[in-house]
């Protein structure tokens, strides 16, 4: 995690002018960096956002137990909002029968009208079915935008690693750093893009077995009930907000920098595989929704 530093300043006598420009490059080089590293928390870094009772940590809170029952789902957030950078958990989803189940890991603006938000929704399954995850991403109040994707493993057996890389040329969501989804910045051609306001990280489990599973056919089943989901590991890398004004437009962030502006050749390549052989929903192609195919959807990777 990512937090902002403030420098005092003070004024040295004219004999120290060597000592005031190392200062001074120094200054600089602290408000270009904008912040200083450290591994996020869930005591320093989040807050429980609703049903305490349901949230558990566990492992001297290294690791955070979600739990579901027919009384409440639960859910968890940043306690700051960020401005650009990637944030990224390890989760361990609902084992066995979890249909009608939802376990979220997302960024949000946490407005009405206008928000902005990027979702990561793994959606539950019947048991020996594959899990799948939804991603969604709305940008100045418009969503709309799902895409489906079946997980290649067992979600529920082991963490893995769910990350989402957010910057001025595009934003990608990863699965072990495989991208299986892009949205590039197409402003110039109109279409909203997600940087106009900061977004909190939040967790959440919670039942939605009117359109989770199979469009809502398959139900929840409660005898199988309570429900748990894993969380640790957390990592946000960004500009905190409030903080330093220049900091969110800063190109010397890591995460602006040119090896994170486009999917690199591997990337690409793995990017394909996804989309080929595990995409099982794409707004883009569902002609009943969207007769005129949304613009950005020509935009590629």
């Amino acid at each position: 995690m990512f937090i902002h530093t403030s420098m005092a300043i003070f004024y040295p006598s004219r004999n120290h002018g060597v000592f005031y420009l190392l200062f001074l490059l120094l200054l600089i080089l602290v408000s270009s960096m904008c912040v200083l590293g450290r591994p996020a928390t869930f005591q320093q870094d989040f807050r429980v956002t609703w049903s305490d009772s349901h949230i558990k940590q566990i492992d001297q809170g290294r690791t955070i137990q979600l739990v579901l029952d027919q009384g409440s789902g639960c859910g968890f957030a940043s306690k700051v909002k960020y401005m650009f950078g990637r944030v990224s958990m390890k989760i361990k989803l609902v084992p066995g029968d979890s249909a009608g189940t939802v376990t979220a890991f997302y960024m949000n603006s946490d407005t009405d009208s206008v928000r902005d938000e990027l979702d990561f929704e793994f959606l539950g399954n019947r048991t020996g079915q594959p899990y799948t995850v939804q991603t969604n991403i709305y940008a100045h109040g418009k969503g709309n935008r799902e895409q489906r994707v079946n997980l290649w493993f067992d979600p529920s057996a082991d963490f893995h690693t769910y990350s989402i890389l957010w910057n001025h040329h595009h934003i990608v969501f990863y699965v072990d750093e495989i991208p299986i989804r892009v949205y590039k910045n197409n402003e110039a051609k109109g279409i909203p893009y997600p940087k106009l306001q900061a977004m909190g990280v939040f967790s959440t489990l919670w039942e939605a077995d009117n359109w989770a599973t199979r469009g809502g056919l398959e139900k929840i089943d409660w005898s199988k009930a309570p429900f748990y989901a894993y969380y640790k590991d957390f990592d946000i890398e960004g500009c905190a907000i409030p903080g330093p004004v220049s900091c969110a437009s800063n190109p010397t962030n890591w995460w602006e920098g040119a090896a994170y502006q486009a999917l690199n050749a591997i990337e690409a390549r793995r990017y394909r595989w996804v989309r080929i052989n595990h995409v099982i929903y794409d707004y883009c192609q569902d002609k009943s929704r969207f007769p005129v195919t949304p613009p950005e959807c020509f935009s590629g990777i």
